[in-house]
């Protein structure tokens, strides 16, 4: 088949259900059980909340799962430049024949019922694992979590819970406790959670939950430790200390997601089997990710690329502290969001880091800021800011004025798929 068969069958499924987003779990079990229930058949499966984070801390749950010889299935969402990003099979990304195969199979079985887009393709990703022989699977909750479609595990091996912090106010309530309240959701009765830092509204509603469930918690500052110390990352719980070098991945956020990954490790039994340095080496493409071939680099010429496609007030804040990592070098943004996030709160940390901000409207995205309203929103912020046709317009102003520049492109994970697309 050809690489666009299943981008024909993705357009298609686009058409099933007026609403883009529309948290139930009714239609999830309805088609899961024509499809003869495929979640029943999975490896044990590991289940990642929260509102930061959740895909670097699956990167390096991962990480660790293969560098002690086993594989792991990931479901991820969204993907950045192809939709293939979003399933690995046993570790390696799922093939344009599996993936066309098993949509049209899940296209079919549905028979042109009401089902989203996520719904859908998420049932592809468990119907996929199912066939496949892994030890693991490691399954990212797109949305929430109580209602969302990744939480028809009844019983996982373990679940984790990141960072919760404001975004998708809209689905998930306007209160922190009311967004913890659906992330806690996939907690289990029985089954071990692993809890990153969480403010204390979060925290209690979390902890609530457990206890009602009878779920064992392993909370960070409670149950395990991580902190940077001297340039090294130290990791302690009730099994011992690790002296461990710093995450690849950039900024004390990243430690902290380092240390969610190996207590979860721990917790599934990997114990001496882990592989620490292999944490600490993983990547996830678009969380402060250097850019260092293709045309848009070429564009930047001397100046340093970066890119992220964090999007609200807490990415917004763990980006600025990234920045303070990395040699002095005068900082200039481009900046591309989406009408739905809060497009002050992230750019208020950025606000005193930048010399200039050019903003950016977001190709072929419907629910795209135009690159004047974004404009407006980043002077209100006390931005040096203007407008720019495209990102790589931008690129070339920001050079010609300051060849020396560091770049960062940031905003939306809509935004870094467009940009590694456009950069090969």
């Amino acid at each position: 088949m050809s690489g666009a068969q299943s981008d024909l069958i993705l357009h298609r499924m686009m058409s099933l259900h007026p609403k883009i987003i529309d948290l139930t779990l009714g239609r999830v079990h309805r088609l899961l059980d024509r499809l003869g229930n495929p979640e029943r058949a999975l490896p044990p499966v590991v289940h990642i909340a929260g509102t930061n984070g959740k895909g670097s801390t699956t990167a390096m749950l991962r990480a660790g799962i293969e560098a002690a010889g086993q594989s792991a299935h990931v479901y991820t969402s969204p993907h950045l430049a192809r939709f293939h990003e979003r399933i690995r099979l046993a570790g390696q990304l799922i093939s344009e024949d599996v993936l066309s195969a098993t949509l049209d199979e899940c296209l079919a079985a549905n028979e042109g019922e009401a089902i989203t887009f996520f719904e859908i393709t998420t049932i592809a990703a468990i119907v996929a694992f199912s066939r496949v022989p892994a030890d693991w699977t490691l399954l990212e909750v797109g949305l929430g979590g109580r209602l969302d479609a990744t939480n028809v595990i009844d019983k996982p091996a373990l679940t984790v819970i990141t960072p919760v912090s404001y975004d998708h106010q809209q689905y998930l309530g306007e209160t922190l406790a009311e967004i913890a309240g659906e992330k806690a959701g996939i907690i289990k009765r029985g089954v071990p959670c692993i809890v990153g830092p969480q403010e204390d509204e979060a925290m209690d509603v979390i902890e609530a939950q457990a206890v009602r469930l009878g779920a064992p918690l392993l909370a960070y500052g409670q149950h395990w430790h991580v902190s940077e110390e001297r340039g090294r990352m130290v990791y302690q719980d009730e099994n011992g200390l690790l002296d461990l070098p710093l995450p690849t991945l950039i900024g004390a956020h990243q430690v902290q997601n380092a240390g969610a990954a190996i207590a979860g490790l721990r917790a599934l039994g990997f114990g001496a089997d882990i592989s620490e340095a292999a944490i600490t080496k993983a990547t996830w493409a678009g969380r402060m990710q250097r850019l260092r071939q293709g045309p848009l680099v070429e564009a930047a010429g001397k100046a340093e690329l970066w890119l992220d496609g964090g999007h609200n007030p807490a990415a917004g804040s763990a980006i600025a502290e990234a920045l303070t990592r990395l040699p002095p070098r005068p900082l200039h943004l481009i900046v591309g969001m989406l009408n739905t996030k809060d497009v002050r709160g992230f750019l208020a940390p950025l606000a005193d880091r930048a010399e200039t901000l050019h903003a950016v409207t977001i190709p072929g995205e419907k629910n795209t800021l135009t690159a004047e309203e974004t404009l407006a929103a980043a002077q209100a912020m006390g931005h040096e800011a203007s407008t720019a046709e495209s990102v790589i317009a931008a690129i070339r102003d920001i050079t010609a004025h300051d060849p020396d520049a560091r770049i960062l492109i940031c905003g939306s994970l809509y935004l870094a798929g467009q940009v590694l697309s456009e950069n090969g």
